[in-house]
C-alpha cells in the first residue's frame, strides 16, 4: 500500500512537471516579443556576419526588412522591421523617412510563388496588419496570405462603387464594418497605407491604435485599402487578418 502511494505521488509530481514545462513552452512560444526576439537575435545577425537570412527567408539590410515564413498556412509569410517598432501606433509609421512597408510586402509576394511550385495570381493575395488588441506581438509584421474567396467574391462585386475617397465598404467584411478606398499603384509607391489613413480619416491619427488595414488588388489594377476600427460593443477586435484564409482554398 504505502509503494502504491509514493508512486501516485511520483505519478502526480511528474504530471505537474510536465505541466508546467508545456505552460513554459507556451509562454515561450506566445510570447509577445517572439517575433522580435527572432529577428534580432537570429534573422538579422545571421545576415550580417554569415550572408545567411535563416531562420528568415530574406533579409533586406538596406531597406530595413525581414520576410519570415509563418508557422500557420501552406503559404503566408510575415513582413518585419529590422528596427524595434511595435505595430500599428508606432509614430515612425507616419514618418515620411520611414519605408513603406506595405508596398515592400507586396513586392516580396513572389515568395508564395516560389514556396508553392507555380504562380500565385495577384488577385489572390492580400496583406493585413492588426490593430494592438487584435495581435499577439509586439513587433510590426504585416501578414503576406491569400483572400477568403468570400471577400475576394464581395470586392469584385462593389469595386465599382469605390473611388480614392474614404467611405463605408457596402457590406460587412467577415462580420464586421471597414471603410474603403481605391489607390492607383503610383500613390502605394509613395504614400504608406498608415500615412493614408491618418491624414484623410478624422481622428484616426491620434488612435491609430485602435486601427487595422488590409489591401487586396482589384480587377482594374488599382488596390482597395481596407480598414476597420475597434469596437468592443460589437465584438470587433479590429483584426483585418480575418479577412485572410491561410488555407488558399481559391488556389484549390
Amino acid at each position: 500500500m504505502l509503494r502504491r502511494r509514493r508512486t501516485i505521488v511520483v505519478c502526480v509530481f511528474l504530471l505537474i512537471l510536465a505541466a508546467v514545462g508545456w505552460f513554459s513552452l507556451q509562454q515561450y512560444l506566445h510570447h509577445p516579443d517572439a517575433l522580435w526576439r527572432i529577428v534580432s537575435q537570429q534573422c538579422v545577425p545571421h545576415q550580417r556576419d554569415r550572408q545567411n537570412p535563416e531562420p528568415c527567408a530574406k533579409v533586406d539590410l538596406q531597406s530595413g526588412f525581414v520576410l519570415l515564413k509563418d508557422i500557420h498556412g501552406p503559404l503566408q509569410y510575415l513582413l518585419l522591421p529590422t528596427t524595434k517598432m511595435k505595430g500599428m501606433e508606432s509614430p515612425e509609421l507616419l514618418q515620411a523617412k520611414t519605408a513603406n512597408f506595405f508596398w515592400l510586402a507586396w513586392q516580396q509576394r513572389n515568395f508564395m510563388s516560389l514556396r508553392r511550385g507555380s504562380p500565385v495570381p495577384d488577385d489572390v493575395i492580400s496583406l493585413t496588419i492588426n490593430s494592438t488588441s487584435g495581435r499577439t506581438q509586439n513587433q510590426l509584421h504585416i501578414h503576406i496570405s491569400c483572400l477568403r474567396p468570400d471577400v475576394r467574391n464581395q470586392l469584385n462585386q462593389y469595386a465599382k462603387t469605390l473611388n480614392s475617397g474614404w467611405q463605408d465598404f457596402p457590406v460587412p467584411l467577415a462580420g464586421n464594418k471597414y471603410i474603403a478606398r481605391k489607390v492607383s499603384e503610383a500613390e502605394f509607391v509613395q504614400r504608406s497605407p498608415f500615412i493614408m489613413l491618418a491624414s484623410q480619416v478624422p481622428q484616426a491619427r491620434e488612435h491609430m491604435g485602435r486601427y487595422s488595414l488590409a489591401m487586396a488588388k482589384l480587377a482594374d489594377g488599382k488596390w482597395v485599402i481596407l480598414a476597420t476600427e475597434r469596437n468592443l460593443l460589437h465584438l470587433n477586435l479590429a483584426s483585418a487578418e480575418q479577412l485572410q484564409d491561410h488555407s488558399c482554398e481559391l488556389l484549390k
